[in-house]
């Protein structure tokens, strides 16, 4: 196995900046592992690279798919394995960065993906709340607690498949898992930051324009920084009580992430870039 960059952390914790300074010391290309800037248009709400940065680094799995059309982790580890063969071959290393635990799991620890949903059944599932879905897990006896209940096409899948998960195997070989540490108030801090800058940088409009394509009832419409907008739409919320949400609810998100995160011991912890660019020069054998 050749090596592979990992770099993980929760929301606001600076992975993309990292990620960037790595890949241009050590000649990298990006494989971005977010299973909401998958989406093509949606942009400002997903915090996705810059064109400026795109530009710089070649950044993979940004752009790939639309609403109709979804996304699933099986395929982002398709997709980012085919990735990682093309950087390798051009003699780049490869750097996998995001916040989407399940995404770069099914790829460093090669999970066996079950069987594609039936779609008819699907379509019964999907026209039911969060609340009866998880109703439906706990008659049953589901284990929940491997999965975002919060999102409900998780626990769809979860009743799809009976109860069984993607099985799980060994860490990838000559991978490196970095993780970015940030103290809680400074990172609270940069996401009501993010949130603002955001706004300003239009965030409203792009979320108008998109409802206005796809409406409310699609994926990416559920994510946050997009689902917070349509109580702002129905004039039922001000703009500063839908900036407030999406902040409250990015608190949320970094509690799950940390949950995840918690439970992989082969991450290499650290709090500044010089660390981080140490690390990487003693695994290359710079």
């Amino acid at each position: 196995m050749k090596p592979l960059i990992v770099i993980v952390g929760v929301t606001a914790s600076g992975k993309s900046k990292l990620a960037m300074e790595i890949a241009k010391r050590f000649n990298g290309e990006i494989i971005t592992a977010d299973s909401w800037t998958v989406y093509r248009g949606y942009d400002i709400g997903t915090a996705k690279a810059s064109n400026d940065d795109q530009q710089l680094i070649k950044h993979h799995l940004i752009d790939v798919t639309t609403p109709a059309q979804g996304f699933s982790a099986a395929l982002f580890k398709k997709l980012a394995n085919l990735a990682i063969k093309g950087i390798e071959a051009r003699g780049k290393l490869p750097i996998v960065v995001g916040g989407t635990g399940l995404y770069i799991d099914s790829l460093i620890y090669d999970y066996s993906f079950l069987p594609a949903h039936n779609k008819y059944n699907r379509l019964y599932l999907d026209a039911m709340s969060i609340e009866e879905l998880l109703n439906i897990t706990a008659e049953r006896g589901f284990d929940t607690n491997n999965i975002d209940t919060a999102n409900k096409r998780r626990i769809i899948r979860l009743i799809e498949n009976n109860g069984e998960q993607p099985t799980k195997g060994n860490l990838r070989e000559n991978t490196l898992i970095i993780g970015i540490s940030t103290d809680k108030e400074i990172l609270f801090e940069r996401i009501t930051e993010r949130v603002n800058s955001m706004v300003d940088s239009g965030l409203e409009r792009e979320v108008e324009s998109l409802k206005n394509k796809y409406g409310w009832d699609n994926e990416p419409m559920k994510g946050i920084g997009y689902r917070e907008w349509q109580a702002y739409f129905n004039k039922t919320q001000t703009l500063d009580e839908t900036k407030e949400a999406i902040t409250a609810a990015t608190k949320k998100l970094v509690k799950k992430q940390e949950t995840w995160l918690k439970r992989n011991k082969s991450i290499h912890w650290l709090n500044n870039q010089r660390q981080a660019v140490e690390l990487v020069t003693t695994f290359l054998g710079k």
